[in-house]
């Protein structure tokens, strides 16, 4: 029986108590003032959008999913978080305030589904608004495929009738599923399918395995603050261990947040990475760390870590809108992309736009 807390739970960032249906806390991060307004002000030093960007982490909760969901008893609307249901008007506005040409639907459908048939028709539902999106609004959105990987033949599915038949730009992934994390053997099957595609993985935390589901792991600390960094750092950690990229060389994963903390322990992981089980040899880790791709959804700590280990032509842009309020992405987050003295302009051009055409041409084309 497919997991709650599994696969596209992934549209849940700020704000991990949604996917278990408990309603987000008064005052959380996606719950301040600038969360329940589609547009933003904009810094008047600042003209966010004279650069023409493209949104590789923007969030979506598909209408007729919880219409859907909600008939059959699978969540309560009410206790979603608002932002779970901004409207597709809403994205647009703030697009266009943003310099956004084309944002990439990260999938939400958080729900504990009863059989993998009734997962499949809540892919399906997902699937089919976000092609509506699309249509509505030519050149503006994408999306990727939900991927539950705790149902691997729902999964199977989902790779043939996304990337097969529908036009998906890759897939979205959680970064564990009932703690097994990406990069075990048992998922190989669908990371073999997903080479065949040549397919870009889009990954993203959620909470950590063994808590209380809906609960804060520190009280008063929301999780989204520290557990969903090391949620992703632990996914990629085991991914280089299990050497993921090389025995699936055609795949591109992407890592949000800036790649969690993983940046910031790569030199710790290339020392000790020995006393792992298998042993991780530092050349891995290397090798990794500059293939993997990373969004600067945050806002993200100043880049020169980061940049010590990857190249700049894989770090892709990020909003995590509307799971970040719009103020939040326009006052704190572009302000300081834009200012980070790592950064070429060059370089905040290819962030922007011109990393992700490479990696995904046809949305040059959408």
């Amino acid at each position: 029986m497919p997991n709650s807390g599994s696969g596209s739970t992934s549209g849940l960032n700020f704000e991990e108590r949604s996917a278990r249906g408990v309603a987000a806390p008064a005052g959380g991060a996606g719950e301040h003032a600038g969360a329940e307004r589609g547009d933003a002000t904009a810094d008047p030093h600042h003209d966010h959008a004279s650069r023409p960007k493209i949104d590789m982490h923007h969030h979506f909760c598909a209408p007729e999913w919880r219409e859907w969901a909600a008939q059959h008893g699978l969540i309560d609307p009410a206790q979603l978080p608002r932002w779970a249901h901004r409207r597709t008007e809403d994205a647009v506005r703030f697009m266009d305030h943003a310099g956004i040409e084309t944002a990439v639907l990260k999938p939400m459908l958080p729900a504990r589904y009863r059989s993998s048939a009734q997962l499949r028709e809540a892919i399906s539902i997902t699937l089919r608004s976000m092609m509506h999106v699309a249509q509505e609004y030519p050149a503006r959105f994408s999306f990727y495929v939900p991927l539950f990987l705790d149902d691997l033949e729902a999964s199977s599915w989902a790779v043939r009738r996304g990337l097969g038949q529908l036009g998906a730009v890759g897939v979205n992934v959680t970064a564990n599923y009932g703690g097994v994390y990406l990069g075990d053997p048992v998922y190989d099957r669908i990371f073999a399918e997903l080479n065949d595609h040549a397919a870009v993985v889009d990954t993203h935390p959620h909470h950590l395995p063994g808590g209380r589901p809906g609960a804060m792991t520190v009280p008063g600390i929301p999780n989204f603050m520290c557990d969903f960094l090391l949620d992703t750092t632990r996914a990629a950690v085991n991914m280089i261990s299990q050497r993921t990229l090389d025995r699936f060389p055609d795949i591109s994963v992407i890592l949000p947040h800036a790649g969690g903390f993983l940046p910031y322990i790569a030199p710790r992981l290339e020392a000790l990475g020995r006393f792992c089980d298998p042993p991780v040899d530092a050349g891995a880790v290397r090798s990794h760390l500059r293939r993997f791709f990373y969004d600067t959804a945050g806002p993200m700590a100043p880049a020169a870590t980061l940049l010590a280990h990857v190249p700049a032509d894989h770090i892709l842009f990020g909003t995590d809108w509307p799971a970040a309020p719009a103020d939040t992405v326009m006052d704190l987050a572009l302000p300081a992309l834009e200012a980070d003295p790592a950064f070429t302009p060059e370089q905040l051009g290819g962030i922007y736009r011109e990393n992700a055409l490479r990696l995904i041409p046809q949305l040059a084309t959408v």
